[in-house]
């Protein structure tokens, strides 16, 4: 969900809501990298897909195939 300059995401399963004031023309099922609430940067989908199956094999984060880690 995108709402002017906050969105709502998904990470490992929780859902928050975050700003995206930092980013440019982010759009919904962009995949970002957010910190202390502020999306900070934008992955492309094979980036993401890399880091997610890497974040995965660490047991840090929820299976890469789970499409509710993205906007």
């Amino acid at each position: 969900m995108l709402d002017g300059d906050r969105a709502r995401v998904a990470l490992g399963g929780v859902h928050k809501v975050i700003s995206t004031s930092l980013l440019e023309d982010v759009a919904l099922g962009d995949y970002v990298i957010v910190h202390v609430g502020y999306a900070i940067g934008r992955l492309d989908p094979a980036e993401a897909a890399q880091t997610l199956a890497l974040l995965a094999e660490m047991g840090t984060a929820a299976d890469p195939a789970d499409a509710s880690n993205y906007l």
